[in-house]
C-alpha cells in the first residue's frame, strides 16, 4: 500500500466517489450532481463509497470497484463489510468466512463499534442479534432529538379527513411491495382518509407498470428531488401522517424523514427492523416480529397490529394453476424440500443445516432457486463438499410471477432461511399452497415467517430452535399424510384466515392511523399501541 497523507487519501477517495455518483447520475436514480459535489467532499469518503457500491450488487463495475477499493484500503472495515456483501450475494462461503472471522474476533473482544461500518440492510443478512443490529449505521448520521421535538410541536392544520402520505420507490405493480400493498391502498376509506403517494420510482421501472396507479391514491412525483425539495412538496399537501415504506433498503429516501414532513412519521413494511438514525415516531409490526423484549432496541414506538404486520393482496395476485412435477422436471417419488428465497439469505449455517436434513431424509431432494450461474456453482460446490450428491439438488431459475405462484405447489415443504426469513416469498408460498417450515427468530427479520404462519393458523411449523427445525423437517419428510393435511388447510384457509384478508387488515391499519393522529392532535408524545382484532370471520371474504 502506498504511503499517502490523509489529504491525499481523501482526494483519491473523493475522485472515486465522484466517478460512482456520475455513473448513478447517468442511470437517473439519485439526487442532482450539485448535491454530489458537496457530499463527496465529506471527510468520511470511505463510508459513502461503501454505501454507493452496495446500491447494485449485480453491476459488474460495482463488483470490480468494491474488490479493488478493499485491496487498496485493506484496513478499512467499511470496505471489508462491503466486500462481504458481495461475497454473500453470490454464496462465496469460503471468501465470506475468511473476512467474517475478523469481524467475529472484534465482536468477541466487545468491539461493537466495528458494526457502525456495516450497511444496516445487509447487516441483517448475517446478524440476528437485535442488540447488535442497532449499531449498523453506515450511511446515516445521528438523529437530532431537538429537531424531532421541533417537528412534533410545529403548528399544523387538521381537517375532517386524515391525510396519509406514503413514500416509496416501489410504486409499480411488479414490485414485491405492491404485490402486498396495492389492495390495501384501494380499500382505504375515502370518506375518512385522503391518500397521497410520494413516488420516487425510476422511469426504468414505471415503463413496466400495467396498473392504473390512480386507484392507489394521488400520485406526486418526487423522483430526483433533493431532501429540501421533498420537504417543500410534502408540506404543500399538508400531510398528517407520513409513512416511509423503504427504511434502509436500496432506493430509499428515508433521510427526508429527518426533516419536519408531518406531525407523525411512521416506518412500515420495507425494512424489517429499527430504521436507525431516522426520525420515525412509530414502527408498524405485530406481536411476533415486535415482541416486548425488542423494545429496548428501537427508538420508534411499537404500533402492533393484531395478526400480521404484512398486508397481502388476494384480488390482484394470481391464483395457483394446476401443475405437475413432470412438467417441471421434478422427481415423482421423492420428498421435495424447496427454497425460493433470495440467495443472499442462504448463510453457511442455513446450508449446513439443509445438508444435515438431506442426510437424515435419504429419499428427499432440495429444489433451490439460483439467482445466477455463479450462485449455482458456489452452492453446488458447498453441497458436494458436504457429501450431498448433485442429483439431490435441483436448481431452478426465477420464473414469471404467474408461473412461480403455480410451480410452488409441486414441492412438499418450503424450508426457510435465517436470520432473514422469506418475507413476501413466504406469503407467496402459503398462497400457492406450500407449507413452510421456519425456526423461531431473534430479531424482526428472522420472525417474519412466524408472523405469517400464525396468521394462517399454522404455528406448529415454527420450530423452537435449529435442532427442532431439522428434526421436524426430517419427521415431515417421512410423513406424507401430514403434508397433505397442511396443504388442505392452506387451501381451506386462503379466503378466511387473516393472512390474505386485505379488508380486515385495512380496518386494523386505519384504526392505528386514527390513534396516531388523535395523539398528535392532542400534542401527546408517541406511545406504544396494540390494535385490537376484529371478531374472527365465520365465512370466506372471497369466493374461490
Amino acid at each position: 500500500m502506498r504511503n499517502l497523507t490523509k489529504a491525499q487519501e481523501d482526494a483519491e477517495l473523493a475522485f472515486i466517489i465522484t466517478a460512482i455518483y456520475l455513473k448513478r447520475q447517468q442511470r437517473d436514480i439519485i439526487r442532482p450532481f450539485k448535491t454530489v459535489l458537496s457530499e463527496s467532499m465529506n471527510p468520511d469518503h470511505m463510508r459513502l463509497a461503501a454505501l454507493l457500491l452496495s446500491d447494485d450488487l449485480n453491476d459488474a463495475t460495482n463488483q470490480s470497484l468494491a474488490r479493488n477499493i478493499f485491496k487498496r484500503f485493506p484496513g478499512n472495515h467499511a470496505f471489508r463489510f462491503l466486500h462481504l456483501v458481495f461475497a454473500r450475494e453470490f454464496n462465496d462461503f469460503e471468501e465470506a468466512a475468511k473476512h467474517q472471522a475478523v469481524i467475529d474476533e472484534a465482536l468477541a473482544k466487545g468491539n461493537v463499534e466495528i458494526l457502525r461500518k456495516d450497511n444496516p440492510f445487509y447487516h441483517l443478512h448475517w446478524c440476528g442479534n437485535e442488540d447488535f443490529n442497532r449499531y449498523a449505521t453506515i450511511g446515516t448520521t445521528p438523529l437530532n432529538q431537538e429537531r424531532v421535538a421541533l417537528r412534533r410541536s410545529q403548528p399544523h392544520t387538521w381537517s375532517n379527513k386524515i391525510r396519509i402520505g406514503y413514500m416509496s420507490s416501489d410504486f409499480w405493480d411488479r414490485h414485491a411491495t405492491m404485490k402486498l400493498l396495492q389492495r390495501i391502498l384501494e380499500l382505504h376509506d375515502k370518506d375518512r382518509f385522503e391518500v397521497t403517494l410520494f413516488c420516487h420510482t425510476g422511469p426504468e421501472y414505471l415503463k413496466h407498470n400495467e396498473t392504473d396507479r390512480s386507484r392507489w391514491g394521488r400520485i406526486v412525483d418526487i423522483h430526483g428531488f433533493s431532501d429540501q425539495a421533498v420537504l417543500a412538496v410534502v408540506r404543500e399537501h399538508n400531510i398528517d401522517i407520513m409513512v416511509d415504506l423503504k427504511g434502509h433498503t436500496s432506493g430509499s429516501r428515508a433521510t427526508a424523514f429527518n426533516q419536519p414532513l408531518a406531525p407523525v412519521h411512521v416506518g412500515w413494511l420495507g425494512f424489517p427492523g429499527s430504521t436507525v438514525n431516522i426520525d420515525l415516531d412509530y414502527v408498524i409490526g405485530d406481536h411476533s416480529v415486535l415482541p416486548d423484549v425488542a423494545k429496548p432496541f428501537y427508538h420508534e414506538k411499537f404500533c402492533r397490529l393484531p395478526e400480521s404486520y404484512q398486508p397481502n393482496d388476494p384480488m390482484h395476485r394470481p391464483k395457483p394453476r394446476p401443475v405437475t412435477r413432470e412438467q417441471l422436471g421434478l422427481p415423482e417419488d421423492a420428498f421435495i424440500f424447496a427454497s425460493f428465497n433470495g440467495n443472499r439469505k442462504i448463510t453457511p449455517e442455513v446450508v449446513n443445516s439443509w445438508c444435515r436434513i438431506l442426510k437424515r431424509a435419504p429419499n428427499s431432494v432440495l429444489w433451490l432457486m439460483a439467482n445466477s450461474p455463479r450462485n449455482q456453482a458456489n452452492l453446488s460446490k458447498h453441497f458436494q463438499t458436504a457429501g450431498i450428491s448433485p442429483k439431490r439438488i435441483i436448481f431452478c431459475p426465477r420464473a414469471p410471477y404467474e408461473d412461480h405462484i403455480s410451480r410452488q405447489q409441486a414441492a412438499d415443504l418450503g424450508i426457510d432461511t435465517f436470520p432473514v426469513n422469506g418475507h413476501t416469498t413466504t406469503s407467496e408460498q402459503l398462497w400457492g399452497g406450500l407449507p413452510v417450515l421456519t425456526v423461531k427468530g431473534t430479531n424482526f427479520a428472522s420472525r417474519v415467517s412466524e408472523s405469517l404462519l400464525k396468521a394462517i393458523d399454522l404455528p406448529e411449523l415454527v420450530a423452537s430452535d435449529l435442532q427442532a427445525y431439522e428434526d421436524l423437517a426430517v419427521e415431515l419428510a417421512q410423513n406424507p399424510a401430514r403434508i397433505a393435511e397442511y396443504k388442505a388447510h392452506l387451501k381451506e384457509q386462503r379466503y378466511i384466515a387473516p393472512l390474505f384478508d386485505a379488508e380486515r387488515f385495512c380496518h386494523h391499519l386505519e384504526q392505528a392511523y386514527e390513534i396516531m393522529a388523535e395523539r398528535a392532535r392532542q400534542r401527546l408524545a408517541p406511545e406504544h399501541m396494540d390494535i385490537p382484532a376484529l371478531p374472527p370471520r365465520t365465512a370466506p371474504f372471497a369466493a374461490e
